[in-house]
């Protein structure tokens, strides 16, 4: 399960503490998260001078914890899973110390205090509605000082930088790469048949079935005259596509009711059906193109390989980066 580090999110605890007492007292009971239990001192990890605490911890863990024990099946799933996430939670907290030493190794790389103002006023206006009281007992209920937290954030930002610069040094994937990804895994892009569909409709209100039919007839004839579908379904359609031209995008067959993919699967490119009366109005559907089962030409998924390969260059990059900084640091787990 992937974790996304929020160093600088309100903890959940402390939002529960800053609520009136009625309403805290509201709350479900919090969820065990086992973090005391297994860490008895209160320490899990140190990397270097840095400590690693339990806090740390259940900072990042405190939001996905609910979550968590929705998606397990029993206790013993939930305690499995909760001890995966601590250990990837430990391992984010190390590698993240590891990257700010990293850039604190060049004493010319430094992160201007504006950077750090800025950063601070953006937690205190999304955080904390603009509430200085309300941040000063965040860092109070932390330990923390002003300067701490000024630390912490320029901690972030680093981390935020080093990582951005990993991911800018991934080499342009090579056409050959491209060709031989798509070679290899052809099942991932086999596609079903698909119509790009827009639509008209026109909705029921107190009119009958004869006069619905007749201004949808009334609309098809403009359109066999030249007046392009998209401009019509501006004009005419009532549903919530009107602004986009009544563009629904690629449909599949499974995608629709009977009544309406057997008539637009039916169609070629730039045709459109027959007036489709329903209970709630009558529809005009509009084929603007076709995509035919199978697998189709690498130039059109070319894109989706071209990222699909970057991003795993891109992971592979970073994780023999992140194995050097472990090598050449001193860690201890308990």
């Amino acid at each position: 399960m992937p974790i996304v580090l929020r160093r600088l999110a309100l903890p959940l605890a402390l939002a529960a503490a800053l609520l009136a007492p009625s309403l805290a007292a509201a709350q479900p009971a919090p969820i065990d998260d086992g973090l005391n239990l297994r860490f008895a001192n209160g320490i899990a990890a140190v990397v270097e001078n840095k400590i690693i605490t339990v806090d740390d911890i259940r900072r990042e863990l405190a939001p996905i914890l609910p979550q968590l024990r929705r998606d397990s099946r029993n206790q013993q799933e939930f305690s499995q899973r909760l001890e995966r996430v601590q250990d990837e939670i430990i391992r984010n907290l190390i590698d993240r110390h590891l990257i700010v030493r990293e850039f604190r190794r060049d004493e010319r790389r430094k992160i201007p205090e504006s950077f750090i103002d800025n950063a601070i006023q953006e937690q205190l206006t999304t955080q904390f509605d603009g509430d200085r009281a309300r941040f000063l007992a965040y860092l109070r209920s932390r330990g923390f000082t002003l300067r701490d937290y000024r630390r912490e954030v320029e901690e972030e930002i680093i981390y935020s930088f080093m990582r951005g610069q990993q991911r800018r040094s991934v080499n342009v994937v090579s056409p050959a790469r491209v060709e031989a990804y798509f070679q290899a895994n052809q099942d991932r892009f086999r596609q079903e048949e698909q119509v790009h569909l827009r639509l008209i409709q026109l909705n029921r209100g107190e009119r009958g079935d004869e006069e619905l039919v007749a201004q949808a007839e009334a609309i098809l004839a403009r359109f066999r005259d030249g007046t392009s579908f998209e401009e019509l379904a501006r004009e005419h359609t009532q549903d919530a596509r009107r602004a986009r031209g009544g563009d629904w995008g690629w449909q599949k067959r499974a995608d629709l009711k009977p009544e309406f993919s057997e008539p637009l699967f039916a169609l070629q490119p730039g045709q459109v059906s027959a007036p489709i009366l329903q209970r709630e109005g009558v529809y005009l559907l509009f084929a603007e193109a076709r995509r035919e089962a199978g697998v189709p030409p690498i130039e059109d998924v070319r894109e989706q390989i071209e990222n699909t390969l970057a991003q795993q260059m891109m992971r592979e990059a970073q994780e023999r980066w992140l194995e050097r900084l472990r090598r050449g640091a001193y860690v201890r787990l308990y």
